[in-house]
């Protein structure tokens, strides 16, 4: 067993939050080692080679994380970050007939479109953003602090009507909350899609509210990409934390955190950590920013109830991402209201299911099988971003599939079903986009499992209520905070939740630097 210098704090996982955290923490001048068992930086958050072009791990949209102070506060214009301006922000189409729909950045001109599309619509989705803008707005600033009702308590009164409506929205299901104001489905779909539909829900289920306020959201923040791709946020982050002084080290997969046992009745106090291989790094602080789950923790006296909540139960992931070298780009066979074959391919195009076709897909992920019409998400990030364009000619392709079975029957290796998603995706676009096709790869639960140590494939995200993180509960998730000494815990598992948002990391380095 080797043993290396000490530092002041070991931050677990080099995702966007692990990087963001690492960063505050190094510019606060604090010791600072960035612990990540893959060979790159950025996780799920990231831009690889692969299909003889740059492709991004998961989607390239990035809305809540540009509602964060982070690319001021850290210098990143400094260190390489420039986002370009996706508009419009969405395109809905739809399986079963309705008339496509286009969403804009400025809500004057997405009501414009309404009314040559769903014209019995536009009222209510007026009185929509008006009734969700204020919520969205605080669950923004709620995301800049960390939760607690003394810290959070004179917020919660200076919002008072916002709170009331964030409590009370939180507790129904999304679907229910958005037939308050949409009758047709088509407007509630794409809703569905950017909220409940990622968690894997249908929508249906209470306490899923908050998840239709993507509307919002999106007439709130401008949806950017990163030039060069999603990792174009990582990258700059990780400049700024070794411009710091911060330490990278990839290639270093934890085995364990270390923790000294005196004083029990607190759980001890970390020591560092323990590398596969034998190295030690001692460290006055833990920074999990990875699945706790998948790290020991070596001589902690912690109660029984902390371990269940440290190692919660093991969820399937659920969702698949295809990306593809193209010679032709994709031309929809039904033209987006108000903009051309060529603008139409910057947006994300989301092709989705009626609302009973949605709970089909659900089922039908449950039974083992991907449902005959799937949720897309489709996007060709080099139509906006030309950095992006393969060498030579092309263009980058890009489908993610919702609801696919991590236990697929049959099994995935072999399996018919990705080369099948690009088949159904070409009925949408004009013929010859299957021989367009230059080289694809899909990415499915087993795959991210395998290559991003997501046990069973699943995102881990902050699965707590509102009130729960209010009051700060669980502490560890919401607070950061845990029984042991020294040990943290950020990540997409802790709030505010997963997305590319970039807010737990920051909560936890304020955290982390006043215990010191």
């Amino acid at each position: 067993m080797s043993l290396n210098g000490s530092t002041d704090v070991a931050v677990l996982g080099a995702g966007h939050n692990g990087l963001i955290a690492a960063a505050y923490l190094a510019r606060a001048g604090l010791r600072t080692v960035l612990l990540e068992a893959r060979d790159t930086v950025g996780g799920c958050a990231s831009t690889v080679e692969a299909v003889g072009a740059r492709v991004n791990i998961c989607n390239c949209d990035h809305v809540l994380v540009r509602a964060m102070p982070l690319a001021d506060e850290l210098d990143l214009a400094d260190f390489g970050l420039r986002y370009l301006d996706v508009e419009p922000v969405g395109v809905s189409r739809f399986w079963d007939g309705h008339p496509t729909w286009t969403a804009w950045h400025d809500l004057e001109t997405t009501l414009d479109g309404l009314r040559r599309t769903y014209p019995d619509e536009v009222d209510g989705y007026r009185r929509f953003v008006r009734a969700a803008l204020p919520v969205a707005e605080l669950l923004v600033e709620l995301a800049q602090q960390t939760p607690g009702p003394g810290v959070l308590g004179s917020v919660l009164r200076r919002r008072s009507t916002a709170a009331r409506r964030l409590w009370t929205w939180s507790r129904r299901s999304a679907q229910s909350l958005l037939a308050d104001f949409f009758g047709h489905e088509a407007l509630m779909m794409p809703a569905l899609a950017t909220g409940p539909v990622v968690w894997g829900l249908d929508g249906s289920t209470p306490g899923t509210g908050l998840g239709a306020l993507g509307y919002a959201v999106r007439h709130l923040v401008q949806t950017g990409r990163p030039v060069g791709g999603s990792g174009g946020l990582t990258d700059a982050v990780r400049r700024s934390l070794e411009a710091a002084g911060g330490e990278v080290r990839c290639g270093a997969r934890v085995e364990s955190v270390l923790v000294n046992s005196t004083g029990r009745a607190s759980g001890g106090r970390v020591e560092g950590v323990r590398l596969v291989g034998g190295e030690v790094v001692e460290s006055t602080a833990v920074v999990v920013a990875c699945d706790p789950g998948a790290v020991a923790l070596e001589g902690s006296a912690l109660p029984e109830r902390f371990v269940s909540r440290w190692t919660p139960g093991r969820k399937d992931g659920y969702e698949s991402k295809l990306d593809a070298v193209l010679a032709e780009p994709p031309v929809y066979s039904e033209a987006p209201d108000g903009i051309g074959a060529a603008e139409a391919l910057v947006p994300t195009t989301f092709v989705l299911p009626g609302l009973d076709g949605l709970g089909e897909a659900l089922a039908a992920s449950a039974g083992g099988r991907v449902a005959e019409r799937p949720v897309f998400y489709a996007n060709v990030p080099s139509a906006l971003d030309h950095s992006m364009r393969p060498p030579g000619d092309g263009e980058v392709f890009s489908l993610e599939v919702l609801y696919t079975p991590y236990a697929l029957a049959g099994g995935w290796p072999g399996s018919a079903e990705p080369a099948r998603w690009l088949r159904i995706y070409g009925e949408m676009v004009h013929p010859g986009f299957i021989d367009s096709v230059v080289d694809w790869r899909a990415m499915t639960p087993p795959s991210y499992e395998e290559q991003f140590s997501m046990p069973r494939g699943h995102a881990a995200s902050f699965s707590g209520s509102p009130l729960s993180a209010l009051l700060g509960r669980p502490r560890h998730l919401t607070r950061y905070t845990t029984p042991i000494g020294g040990l943290f815990c950020a990540g997409a598992a802790t709030f505010p939740g997963a997305g590319v948002w970039g807010a737990s990391g920051r909560n936890v380095a304020s955290v982390v630097a006043r215990s010191f």
